[in-house]
């Protein structure tokens, strides 16, 4: 009997010792997550990015979000998950969404003609006969034209900053000082208007409303000041109520004033230099500030959308938010190759790529952003950096694609 006993204290002791091993073992090995980690951080350290954050996403939830490298070179200060920065044209997305809550409790429609909401008067002198409308501005098919007045005058440094450490020139688009600054309306009524200050010839193109696609910031702007004008909100406020509170994005704002300044990356030219904080006039079409985990949040929210289970939107709304708005006969020529091209079917402020993606990219300076899902298996990615890639930077260029397939190589790995 004593043998008996000591034997099964012995098995026990074996089975426990086994156990315990295997869970030993268990906790040493690498995660997915761990794995990503180390495969991102090998990129940033051999590449020329100062910082970015990414963040990956299902339609169950937030799968993986992190930051690597610098917030600030001079200080060694890290860029996390937390760090925030401008997220450029990604902004635009939420000029959608916005535009389809202010449908939903019945303050506009998107076939209405643009006029019903101005104070001013904006009409392509080409096809004076001819009327704008909202869809129009959401499709970016208004004939509203981007020019080199939108370039010169749309940014503006931001006041109480030393400017002794920082370069205020950039090649692509000019940061004004802050005395030139002025209300948004002001500057699209003297951008838009024949008689107005700004006005030139190629503010509008030579095709009707709703022939041409032609990527526009200011008709983006445009379609933000309709929205306060319907709604008798700010777009910012609007936005706010609608869309970062209920998504609980506390860490996301329209300007500097709206968020915790010490969290805000620098951002840096092509060649390292140090740029100032600046801000747009027209700010809703790519000024929104957040993080990468912010952005998880509402990225997640637009995967559920697709799918029918969003909160932001009725299905409905949803539905007609993702609808591909257009056809070959509104393009020149597109890009069919390009998985992640969403000019080449827009919807609303957002578009399909021919490859079976959704989602919009930006660039600005010092920033570059994709955020993209996939139709299918609706997984989405989000990528924000801190360095400009300008336009002769072949190896920043392929280190942000490394990045951004890396990424792509662990879904099924991180999901549990």
């Amino acid at each position: 009997m004593k043998n008996a006993i000591r034997l099964l204290i012995l098995s026990f002791l074996c089975i426990a010792c086994k156990q315990n091993n295997q869970s030993n073992q268990a906790t040493t090995q690498p995660t997915a997550s761990d794995s990503l980690t180390a495969e991102l951080e090998g990129i940033w350290k051999n590449g020329q990015i100062n910082g970015f954050a990414v963040a990956m996403v299902d339609q169950n939830g937030v799968l993986y979000t992190k930051g690597f490298g610098y917030a600030d070179r001079e200080t060694k200060k890290e860029y996390t998950e937390n760090t925030i920065q401008h997220i450029a044209s990604v902004s635009k997305t939420l000029i959608g969404i916005a535009l389809m809550k202010a449908k939903e409790i019945g303050k506009l429609q998107l076939d209405d003609p643009i006029e019903n909401y101005l104070p001013f008067q904006v009409i392509n002198p080409n096809y004076p006969d001819e009327k704008i409308t909202i869809r129009h501005l959401a499709t970016h098919t208004s004939g509203i034209n981007d020019s080199d007045q939108y370039m010169n005058r749309a940014w503006i440094l931001e006041k109480d900053q030393d400017l002794s450490k920082v370069s205020t020139d950039y090649p692509y688009q000019q940061l004004n000082p802050s005395e030139a600054d002025m209300p948004m309306e002001t500057f699209l009524k003297e951008y838009l208007t024949t008689t107005g200050e700004y006005y030139q010839n190629d503010h509008y193109i030579n095709f009707k409303p709703g022939e041409r696609y032609n990527y526009s910031n200011i008709g983006a702007t445009l379609c933000a000041l309709i929205i306060e004008k319907a709604t008798g909100q700010t777009f910012d406020s609007f936005t706010q109520k609608h869309i970062l509170d209920p998504l609980q994005m506390k860490d996301t704002g329209w300007s500097l004033a709206a968020i915790d300044r010490s969290m805000h990356s620098r951002l840096y030219r092509n060649d390292q230099t140090v740029l100032p904080f600046y801000k747009g006039i027209t700010y809703p079409d790519g000024m929104l500030i957040s993080s990468s985990s912010d952005m998880a949040k509402y990225l997640l929210e637009l995967v559920k959308g697709y799918s029918g289970e969003g909160t932001l939107l009725k299905k409905e709304s949803y539905k007609e938010f993702f609808a591909e708005q257009l056809d070959a006969r509104h393009f020149d020529e597109r890009n069919s190759s390009n998985p992640y091209n969403g000019d080449y079917s827009p919807a609303i402020f957002i578009g399909h790529s021919a490859k079976g993606y959704v989602g919009h990219s930006g660039g600005d300076a010092g920033v570059g952003t994709w955020f993209y899902f996939n139709k299918e298996d609706k997984t989405g990615r989000y990528i924000v950096i801190n360095t400009d890639m300008g336009n002769d930077n072949r190896a920043k260029e392929l280190e942000y694609y490394a990045i951004w397939d890396t990424m792509n190589e662990y879904f099924n790995r991180l999901r549990p």
